[in-house]
């Protein structure tokens, strides 16, 4: 089933009809699985389902059972090496991407051209929502490997008509030079290498803020929605920060607007729940799962991404009715840190730690003396003022979180800085 609409129609166009559409589209998604994906198969016959019609109503898709990453790996270890997730002919397939592999094993993922394009089509809707036009010059600050946002974020830029600039295989400096040397308007990059480059380039007496660069785009990790990591961006670069979410299972699924209020998800392509990740009962506040509407050659279907999110009471003053996600993806649902009984999330301490603007790195250690828990924060400070920033951080982090840590100003430069996710927090008490 192809729809031909307007650019922009399903953006406004209601919960219930917006509904109505996506029943349709997975009905239609639903027949070829039945007909020739195995995985699928063997899922909906143990859910009952036979015919596509059989899912008549949300409440009928919503008796499907959920699908986790372990399914998965667990299929293509069974049948290696890209199991049995796949509609059509290996023939028809022309790309493979994979997961990083940081919680567990990783996960290969093939697209047919048909997929590619809807992933690239993704893309658009996300520059698109951020204001970028085919008069933009994109640059993508990362070195092109294995994960899917590399090159869908590329793919999307051609499809937009913005002339695209790869970053791969460059030093921070040479970005930077690259940057300012072909009049880029807009970055492309994770929030902590946003900041990791405009870091290298004021070394280099680069004012990265001066620059033509107007918009970035971050994902791979939460902070471009945080507001304090949000507004370091934004400072740094002059320019207008916008959040971005997706997977390389998933596809990319949300983006922010202009009235920067979260991050919508794209429903004209994905169906989503939020749900409480024990019961598995929806919710307001809890884990994202995700279907994917328009990859039908390794689809997934009401899929837990493990991702801790919020739904906004509110709509949007940009007028979408799309999904709205108070501050985007705020972490991992399995991520929480309980330290002398309270409980918080990495993102969280982020958020107080950008608080400080003279902090240029930090790493967060969590171990457990004498049957107590204790919390480092190493910190990387800009400037002398080193002991009153390390004061000011310890009461930002009691007041905020109702959390004491041990703070220790390190050697700037001694702190490991990140191209992808960053891994700034180790919890030493699970690897004992």
């Amino acid at each position: 089933m192809t729809f031909q609409v307007q650019e922009g129609f399903f953006e406004t166009l209601g919960s219930d009809a917006l509904r109505d559409i996506q029943l349709a589209r997975l009905q239609d998604m639903v027949d070829e699985l039945l007909a020739s994906n195995v995985f699928h198969q063997k899922k909906l016959a143990a859910a009952g389902i036979s015919d596509a019609r059989d899912i008549r109503t949300m409440g009928d898709f919503q008796s499907l059972p959920f699908t986790t990453k372990d399914e998965f790996v667990q299929d293509q270890a069974a049948h290696p090496p890209f199991g049995t997730n796949l509609t059509f002919p290996f023939e028809r397939y022309t790309k493979v991407h994979q997961t990083s592999g940081t919680t567990g094993d990783p996960l290969r993922v093939l697209d047919t051209e048909d997929s590619w394009a809807w992933i690239a089509k993704c893309w658009h809707d996300i520059y698109r929502a951020a204001g970028v036009t085919d008069q933009d010059r994109i640059f993508f600050a990362f070195s092109f490997g294995p994960f899917l946002g590399f090159w869908s974020a590329y793919e999307g830029a051609q499809r937009l008509g913005a002339l695209a600039v790869p970053g791969g295989g460059m030093t921070s400096s040479q970005r930077a030079r690259a940057i300012v040397a072909n009049d880029i308007t807009v970055l492309v990059s994770t929030p902590t290498y946003a900041l990791h480059l405009a870091e290298a380039a004021r070394k280099e007496r680069i004012d990265l803020a001066a620059s033509k660069v107007r918009i970035t785009i971050h994902a791979g990790e939460p902070g471009a929605s945080m507001p304090n990591t949000k507004a370091r961006i934004e400072q740094a670069w002059g320019a207008f920060s916008y959040d971005h979410a997706g997977a390389t299972e998933v596809g990319a699924w949300g983006f922010a607007c202009s009235a920067q209020g979260g991050l919508h998800v794209n429903e004209a392509e994905f169906i989503c729940e939020i749900i409480d990740s024990s019961t598995g009962e929806p919710a307001r506040e809890g884990e994202l799962v995700m279907t994917n509407l328009g990859r039908r050659g390794m689809p997934v279907i009401r899929y837990r991404t493990g991702d801790r999110v919020v739904l906004a009471r509110d709509d949007c003053a940009c007028g979408r009715t799309y999904a709205l996600l108070e501050g985007g993806v705020l972490g991992r649902v399995d991520d929480a840190l309980i330290v002398r009984g309270v409980n918080v999330f990495p993102s969280a301490i982020e958020n107080v730690v950008r608080g400080q603007r003279e902090i240029d790195e930090f790493a967060v250690d969590v171990h457990r003396e004498n049957e107590l828990d204790d919390l480092t924060i190493r910190i990387e400070v800009d400037g002398d003022e080193l002991e009153t920033v390390a004061s000011r951080l310890d009461r930002d982090l009691r007041h905020s979180l109702g959390l004491r840590a041990q703070i220790e100003v390190v050697p700037n430069d001694s702190l490991p800085r990140f191209e992808l996710k960053a891994r700034r927090f180790t919890d030493h008490r699970q690897l004992n």
